[in-house]
């Protein structure tokens, strides 16, 4: 028998950063997608292929259909379901901003994903946090801010007006947040055990959701050729191979780490759209990044988790 180069934790682990990786580049492949369908068009279709082609692989599969049967069901309804609710208060959220500047303030709030992961992670799962946590994250979203405003759209007299005159996109992102919070850290509790993939549904039945409503709002749609290269990177890359990996990676993966690393998506994010774009990368940019890695260090070696929480 051949020996195992990885085990299963490390396999598990080495996918959730490909995850990451893999939605460092949605913002800039997306851009043209947006602009020609409509935010709400555009990510329930590619929910819906991402769901239809996952779905079908899975179905295929040798005992695929079995397997997804025989998962927990509190992991497919309850995670299921905190699956589609993080997708439509995200897109909401962007789709009832009003302005640059809104739209960026509502993706600061959708960026901390990370830390609520690792704050729920202490009663969901028994995870025990040591004192610097908390200066930990407030050093990450200091740096996502910095970096993600370097352009001078966030200030927070301009947050707070628009939080005064439009509260629901805020509420909406946060969340968003916290669903993918708890949908992170239940999927290893409820099926860190189990075989099987439950993410192609989750991806299909989410698409469904975001298509109803997308019937209630109108948005001008522009289809042609020039839309079909994104809409299939982003259905099968960003979506369904980096929402499968996460999940695989959140069930049996170094949980902690890899949310840790999460917090880099922004800054990564930044620099990958300045590249396809062509625009700049100012130092506060470069700043950011240093306070998002370091945060992210410390976030690291901030939550220790029980022996049981670490599966092979």
């Amino acid at each position: 028998m051949p020996k195992r180069i990885l085990t299963a934790e490390a396999t598990a682990t080495l996918l959730g950063i490909v995850a990451i990786l893999l939605w460092c580049t949605v913002v800039g492949v997306s851009r043209r997608l947006t602009e020609q369908l409509g935010s709400l068009t555009a990510v329930s279709c590619i929910y819906l292929i991402a769901g239809a082609v996952g779905s079908t692989l899975a179905l295929v599969l040798r005992g695929g259909a079995g397997r997804l049967v025989r998962m927990p069901k509190r992991y497919l309804f309850g995670c299921g379901s905190l699956f589609a609710l993080y997708g439509l208060f995200l897109y909401l959220a962007l789709g009832l901003a009003t302005g640059r500047q809104q739209v960026l303030e509502v993706g600061i709030i959708n960026y901390l994903w990370p830390a609520l992961t690792l704050v729920l992670s202490i009663p969901i799962l028994g995870m025990r946090a040591r004192a610097w946590l908390a200066p930990a994250m407030a050093l990450v979203v200091g740096g996502i801010v910095l970096a993600m405003a370097q352009g001078g759209e966030f200030s927070w007299q301009g947050f707070l007006a628009n939080l005064r005159m439009s509260w629901v996109p805020y509420v909406l992102a946060l969340g968003a947040s916290v669903a993918w919070g708890l949908y992170s850290n239940l999927s290893r509790r409820w099926a860190g055990q189990a075989e099987g993939e439950a993410v192609p549904f989750f991806l299909l039945a989410a698409g469904a959701v975001l298509a109803l409503v997308r019937l209630t709002r109108y948005e001008e749609a522009q289809w042609s050729w020039d839309v079909v290269p994104p809409l299939a990177y982003m259905s099968l890359g960003p979506t369904l191979l980096a929402y499968i990996f996460w999940d695989y990676a959140m069930r049996k993966g170094r949980m902690v780490l890899v949310t840790s690393l999460g917090y880099a998506c922004p800054i990564l994010s930044t620099f990958v759209t300045g590249f396809y774009l062509g625009v700049g990368v100012g130092p506060a940019l470069w700043t950011g990044a240093a306070m998002v890695v370091a945060g992210a260090m410390l976030s690291n070696f901030s939550i220790v988790e029980p022996p049981k929480a670490r599966r092979v």
